[in-house]
């Protein structure tokens, strides 16, 4: 199968174009830079509720505004949130900027806290007004002026692997990036500032990866087609136990498209290509060889590829060792697994393993099948001698609900989190 490497750098743009130098079944060290599609629409005007009249002759108290009144040094993902006296709910946040800028936001659902649609400014002054209702009736206000730190030195890059305007396969996970990986005791709260909104609205929860370096967003099933996925990883300024800080807020709006699933078996060698449920093709396949085996697990197409060519000269072992060009590839883990027309492997497909891990097709299946598919579409194998390994591609779908939502770094409820606003 070959070396499994993957490139570590994070391109800190805010549009980045995902590319590829492919390198191969079983042999890569390349894979495409995550991007971002801008920052995400500013929302006009403050969050506001309803008050109540107080009593006349009475003063409500006020109430307790964090951050602090003359506190500094904030860092631009500073959240606005309050203390209502005797208890009671949050109605009304405005946010001011020194030169008289009224910053957007949103409360949360739960009410713990405002949040500004957009990093604040690094080295600024801001004025929090904040109103409440107590159990009491009574509407209670408070103020605080506090200043944020200056740009930090020490960032942590990240990324976002979701375009705005594309279109994407029904198990398109929302996958976000970090280098270095994000420490186990700060994913928490990391994991509060990755907000994903689905239309119409699905339920879902994050997995972390063993290392940090990725966190994948799911729903319990496949999304539905027409789902419109909103995703702000509100990363920028968020201060981390090491020392660093997010460097950007990253943001995108894509759809979801048809139900298309590729299933691959082992034991026929046969993949059947479903289409909102219904069977439409059954093609022939060449897995891979016993020494090179294909990983059995649900995958994703990550990226496509008409025409390239697979490079494995840098291979430990002689014999998995060339320079091949390839047509119609589509990646599916980063150790260089592809499905690709394989027009060598034909007199074989369908009856015998003789790739170095990758779905071999024949030209014509293969160019069919190019033509078919989006990347977030799912390929499930099963029945080879190699089982996908966590973070080998977007792995979100190879575990099961239950084992996905035990590596959420916050409590998820049953059957998934609904949105934070």
């Amino acid at each position: 199968m070959g070396r499994f490497g993957r490139a570590g750098a994070m391109l800190g743009a805010l549009v980045l174009t995902a590319s590829l130098a492919l390198t191969g079944c079983g042999d890569d060290d390349k894979k495409p830079a995550p991007g971002a599609a801008g920052q995400q629409q500013v929302v006009p005007g403050a969050v506001a509720g309803g008050t109540t009249s107080e009593p006349a002759g009475t003063a409500a108290a006020p109430l307790k505004v964090n951050p602090t009144d003359g506190s500094d040094k904030r860092p631009v993902s500073t959240e606005i949130s309050a203390t209502v006296p005797g208890g009671g709910k949050v109605s009304e946040v405005v946010l001011t900027a020194a030169n008289g800028t009224t910053v957007a936001g949103r409360l949360r659902r739960d009410g713990s806290s405002w949040v500004p649609s957009a990093p604040l400014k690094y080295a600024t002054r801001y004025t929090a007004t904040v109103t409440g209702t107590g159990t009491d009736g009574q509407t209670h206000q408070g103020t605080s002026t506090f200043t944020t730190m200056a740009k930090p030195k020490s960032m942590i890059g990240s990324g976002l692997y979701l375009f705005s305007g594309k279109t994407y396969g029904v198990a398109m996970p929302v996958v976000a990036e970090f280098s270095p990986g994000i420490p186990k005791k700060d994913r928490a709260a990391v994991q509060k500032r990755m907000f994903v909104q689905t239309d119409p609205p699905q339920p879902g929860a994050w997995h972390w990866v063993d290392n940090g370096t990725q966190a994948y967003y799911r729903a319990p099933e496949y999304w539905k087609t027409g789902t419109t996925i909103t995703v702000r990883l509100a990363l920028a300024g968020i201060p981390l136990s090491n020392g660093r800080y997010g460097n950007v807020d990253r943001s995108a709006t894509a759809k979801i498209g048809r139900a298309f699933e590729m299933k691959v078996d082992n034991a026929t060698k046969k993949m059947s290509v479903y289409e909102n449920g219904a069977l439409v093709r059954t093609l022939p396949v060449s897995l891979g060889k016993k020494s090179t085996p294909s990983s059995s697990g649900t995958m994703v197409v990550m990226e496509k590829k008409e025409s390239t060519v697979f490079d494995t000269r840098d291979d430990p072992d002689p014999q998995n060792r060339y320079v091949t060009k390839i047509d119609f590839a589509q990646r599916i883990t980063w150790g260089g697994e592809y499905i690709h027309a394989a027009p060598w492997s034909e007199g074989v497909q369908g009856r015998q393993n003789v790739s170095h891990g990758c779905v071999n097709v024949s030209m014509a299946n293969g160019r069919w099948l190019f033509g078919q598919t989006l990347v977030g579409d799912p390929i499930t194998v099963r029945g080879t001698e190699r089982k996908l390994a966590p973070g080998n591609g977007w792995t979100a779908w190879s575990m099961n609900w239950s084992q996905f939502v035990a590596g959420s770094a916050l409590p998820v409820p049953d059957g998934g989190a609904g949105p934070a606003f």
